[in-house]
């Protein structure tokens, strides 16, 4: 079988294509379209930082543009999604959860279960009792139990309570079955899962079949990847490396591809094929101007987004401002398939502004027709489905950026 070749240039838009992030949607984004966007990615992180929409509303917007933020919670409450432990804390297609979940046991070196299993040997009578009081009562919050324990320096300095749901979320026994206001709604996993339109099998999987359906699933999101970028994407330990592949290619499951300046093989998924030959040909055309969360799947991982798309990028908010050189909540800038520069933005929703702090193109990119006009209709999209319609830049680098953006954004649209 011929190896498909790809450029440099076409592998970066085939795995933009495969997160849909080549061009913007042909029509208005509907209630379907959010489970169906978290599956194409594999899952959707989940963050709570504010100064512009929480995270995994932002990156659905990066795909869909505007729509309603309850569509997400609804998918949830409807058992369409499922939130548990992957990349990091996750949205995922219900199908999926049960391949997360049998997992828990091999992902029990990671930080959440780690401090699960730690709290539980140190609180184990009240965790229990906690457990009780959820079956016998139904779904609780964390604001429904009042402190009457000082809060502890671990897991954000969570009160007692929060710190027992979260622990026994992490250890399976309970999951969430709804958002309130984008808090966790908890539940007895087996009362959640009992509601779902189509309840996962009880039976376990093998950790040799999760490995398996996690590595292709990853490939998948990734589009084309190699083998180094694979284990993040959904944790999995120990690295991926190419002698483990190749019996996933040689049986069919994956597809080998050489691309243009890589020291090793690429990998992609066969359900993909279509989408690779038109990368071979240079048939993929990207038209799309968004800005990107930071954890986004497209940056999440550093190493590749530097590999991949020669972007540098560090997020900065646990970084003191003093040392920060760009800003607390930085939006990576993604132009025609390109990652040409970064913004630093705060919605004022009460004020109806939206203020970007900060623009800074990365060197050599020029701001040209094509990048102002994406950059301007971008802004007000953003601002409008925020709810603050009026953008301000405040300053940029080349500093005539946010001049130019200025007069073009105070004209009538």
């Amino acid at each position: 079988m011929n190896v498909i070749r790809l450029s440099q240039r076409s592998a970066q838009l085939v795995h933009l294509a495969a997160q849909g992030m080549l061009r913007d949607p042909s029509r208005k984004a509907r209630p379907s379209d959010i489970p169906a966007a978290i599956a194409r990615m594999g899952m959707l992180q989940i963050d709570t930082i504010n100064v512009v929409a929480r995270s995994p509303y932002f990156v659905l917007f990066s795909r869909l543009g505007a729509y309603r933020l309850e569509w997400l919670e609804d998918a949830l409450a409807t058992g369409l999604l499922a939130e548990c432990w992957a990349h990091e804390a996750c949205f995922v297609a219900a199908a999926d959860y049960r391949y997360h979940r049998d997992f828990r046991q091999s992902r029990a070196g990671h930080w959440a279960h780690r401090s699960a299993s730690k709290t539980y040997a140190q609180a184990r009578g009240d965790m229990d009792a906690l457990l009780l009081r959820v079956r016998e009562n139904g779904p609780m919050r964390a604001s429904d139990f009042e402190r009457d324990m000082p809060a502890t320096k671990g897991w954000w300095g969570w009160k007692p309570e929060k710190r027992w749901l979260e622990a026994w979320f992490a250890m399976g026994g309970l999951m969430v079955s709804r958002r309130d206001r984008f808090q966790r709604v908890y539940d007895l996993a087996e009362r959640v899962l009992a509601g779902w339109p189509v309840p996962p099998p009880t039976s376990v999987l093998s950790d040799e079949a999760i490995r398996s359906h996690f590595i292709g699933d990853s490939v998948r999101a990734l589009g084309v990847t190699r083998a180094r970028w694979i284990a993040d994407y959904c944790r999995l330990t120990p690295r991926v490396t190419d002698d483990e592949l190749a019996p996933m290619v040689a049986r069919g499951e994956l597809l080998q591809v050489a691309v243009d300046g890589w020291d090793g093989p690429g990998y992609a998924h066969p359900s993909q094929v279509d989408l690779l030959a038109d990368g071979a040909r240079s048939a993929l055309r990207a038209t799309k101007t968004a800005l990107l969360s930071p954890f986004d799947p497209i940056v999440w991982d550093r190493a590749r987004a530097l590999d991949l798309f020669d972007f540098e990028y560090t997020l900065e908010c646990y970084t003191p401002e003093p040392k920060r050189r760009f800003g607390y909540f930085v939006l990576p800038i993604l132009h025609r398939g390109r990652l040409v520069g970064r913004l630093d933005a705060k919605a004022h929703r009460q004020e109806g502004r939206f203020q970007v702090k900060g623009i800074w193109l990365e060197d050599g990119v020029e701001a040209d027709d094509a990048l102002m006009v994406g950059l301007v209709r971008t802004l007000r999209a953003c601002a409008a489905w925020h709810g603050a319609p009026r953008v301000v830049v405040d300053r940029s680098e080349p500093r005539g950026l946010a001049t130019g953006l200025n007069r073009m954004l105070a004209r009538e649209t």
